[in-house]
């Protein structure tokens, strides 16, 4: 049965259920700032991920802390796109909407989110309201709505609730999610188990009063939907975790042996260190919260001289003022793992919006000569990973190892195998046996630039640290030879890590007419894009890297079976049909700054500084433009 667009009111007979099967749908769930919209749609995802369902959220968080209710700029909520199969980007346009007011969606709306045929379900409350404005704009947006070609259907999510609530507004995003869980097909109890898990802190009062508004909407969407769906899990089976991209960190932290976290909060990597202060204590963990950014990174970096491995977490803003302490950690070859989680720029920019804005910064932003290496995850579960993989190369290179994520990655929720925990994960003991007679604490090893480091306690180990130049023995020297042998081992160590890297896998065949280069985030938009290309019959691949110093080996010899070269990333790039801006002086991406003055390709770039997630059909209509410009 097709469903048609109706409003229903309260009482009416139940319609026909019928079910229409699925591979994936996008949902949204728009409302004021501070009416729960997220929390239902976190849990929304994780059910549907308990159920055997690969899942992918990405949160839309307003800009002000306390926007003006009712209005585009206070538009929060969040996207969940789910499937049968493994879901590993937040997709393009949505399928269904449930909105708490008709002005949230205009803010989606501007943004291209929805599509003809997209379903809103709309709180009705407004319709009779006590303001005759508010009345006219609700009658106005509904018109809006299907002159745009969308389905409308009114909903009385607010009559429903009071039926179990007094306050409708704090128990509404709980209504919204069982009528989700009807919608979809999802099992009610395994949405009970996830609501006592939300409130498991909470009185025994309030989780049953917000099973009782669950299984409110999913009654009401059984007896008044005429359109419901099923989702057949593919994932059954797998032992997995369910988190986000922050959560995915915190516990990477726990695993990777690191003991401290030095942090001072900043959106939006500060719920890192609320996820690491609710356990971390009882793995032998300590979080700091320093009273700024630059000493929680002085912080870390004394505890990494004690022989405690430790963190420091970040955004931009954060970035800039750490860095003289960065290139205090690089001079000392100090340990240290440094997570950036990136938001939009440049001064404090866009706090809560997605941007990959600062790999230019974390490779050229201090002074003078310091090499560091970086690493990208590119999804939640190497989120997880590369933590416990850059607690060991900062240990074992003795150098700061930077993680750049990005608020898609930090807020985005993503199923994945439960992680079985591994001895050789954790840091080792202290090592407090007797320091070797006359072994200096910058002995480089001029095959690789390692030194032994010594622990403060370790007798005969004692040494200067400074962040002046200075020789093997760890004391200040202006000399040319020391300074330029210096410099050359601490370069040497990432020429050696290098050499432990193998060139990146392709998405594809391994030519073509179009290579597309990634890194973090946009991995999943990017290879869903090359699988829909390659569908039509375009001889385009992909490459995603994750250490972005050093690069991969063998990327010139890989970009060189390509007719075309160019990076897709969230960051700023002229537009190359732009009147103003001549071959010669035009800003790539990031990505492709780098990458062409290290392999001497001549890379082009698709960018953008939306402040949203990458989507396939973008860059597959990049692909096209590129590949076929006769139809552009």
């Amino acid at each position: 049965m097709q469903p048609q667009p109706t409003t229903t009111a309260p009482g009416a007979n139940p319609v026909q259920r019928s079910r229409k099967s699925i591979s994936q749908h996008i949902v949204e769930i728009v409302s004021d700032s501070g009416e729960g919209a997220q929390k239902a749609g976190q849990s929304f995802g994780a059910i549907c991920a308990k159920m055997g369902n690969g899942v992918w959220t990405v949160e839309i968080i307003p800009s002000d802390i306390q926007p003006p209710p009712r209005t585009k700029e206070s538009t929060s909520g969040i996207r969940i796109r789910i499937g049968s199969g493994v879901i590993t980007n937040a997709g393009d346009e949505a399928d269904i909407v449930i909105a708490f007011n008709e002005i949230a969606p205009y803010s989606r709306i501007e943004q291209d989110a929805y599509q003809p045929g997209t379903k809103i379900l709309l709180e009705s409350m407004w319709a009779t309201h006590d303001d005759e404005e508010v009345r006219e704009n609700y009658t106005r947006a509904i018109t809006d709505f299907k002159k745009l070609g969308f389905d409308v259907y009114e909903v009385p999510m607010q009559e429903e609730c009071l039926k179990l609530v007094p306050d409708a507004r704090r128990g509404k995003n709980m209504w919204v999610l069982g009528l989700l869980c009807q919608l979809y097909n999802r099992d009610i109890e395994i949405a009970a188990d996830q609501i006592r898990h939300t409130f498991r802190k909470k009185t025994q009062n309030v989780i049953d009063v917000n099973l009782q508004l669950l299984q409110g909407g999913f009654d009401w969407a059984g007896q008044h939907l005429d359109f419901l769906y099923d989702l057949p899990p593919t994932l059954g089976g797998i032992d997995q975790v369910v988190m986000n991209g922050n959560e995915a960190l915190s516990l990477g932290i726990i695993a990777s042996g690191i003991e401290v976290c030095s942090m001072y909060p900043i959106t939006p990597a500060t719920s890192t260190s609320h996820h690491l202060a609710e356990c971390f204590e009882r793995a032998g963990g300590l979080v700091h919260q320093a009273e700024d950014e630059i000493a929680a990174i002085g912080f870390a970096i004394g505890s990494s001289y004690s022989g405690k491995p430790a963190v420091t977490i970040t955004s931009g803003p954060g970035l800039a003022l750490k860095t003289e302490f960065i290139g205090l950690a690089v001079m000392a070859e100090m340990p240290l793992v440094i997570i950036n989680v990136q938001r939009g720029g440049p001064s404090t920019g866009m706090p809560t919006k997605i941007e990959q804005s600062d790999l230019l910064a974390v490779l050229y932003g201090q002074p003078g000569d310091t090499p560091k290496i970086v690493l990208a995850p590119s999804t939640i579960e190497e989120c997880f990973q590369f933590v416990i993989l850059a607690r060991q190369i900062a240990e074992a290179f003795r150098t700061p190892v930077f993680i750049l994520t990005d608020s898609n990655l930090a807020t985005g929720v993503q199923p994945f195998a439960r992680p079985k925990p591994r001895k050789e994960w954790f840091a080792p003991p202290v090592d407090q046996s007797p320091w070797p007679q006359g072994l200096n604490p910058y002995e480089w090893d001029s095959s690789n630039g390692i030194s032994k480091r010594p622990i403060p306690g370790q007798r005969g180990g004692e040494f200067t640290v400074t962040g002046l130049n200075h020789n093997k023995e760890g004391k200040v020297s202006y000399l040319p030879e020391v300074n330029q042998r210096s410099s050359t081992m601490r370069s040497r160590k990432l020429a050696a890590f290098a050499k432990t890297l193998k060139p990146p896998q392709v998405y594809g065949e391994d030519h073509g007419d179009l290579l597309i280069v990634g890194w973090g985030s946009t991995r999943g938009a990017i290879e869903e894009a090359v699988d829909r290309a390659r569908a039509e019959g375009i001889a385009v691949s992909s490459v995603h890297l994750r250490f972005m110093s050093p690069f991969e080996p063998d990327l010139a010899k890989l970009f060189k079976n390509f007719k075309k070269v160019i990076t897709a990333e969230i960051n700023y790039s002229d537009p190359v049909d732009d009147e103003f801006i001549a071959p010669e002086h035009r800003r790539y991406a990031q990505l492709a700054w780098v990458l062409r003055a290290r392999t001497l390709v001549d890379i082009g770039c698709f960018s953008n500084v939306h402040g949203q997630p990458m989507r396939p059909n973008s860059i597959l209509n990049a692909i096209r433009s590129i590949t076929q410009p006769q139809n552009a």
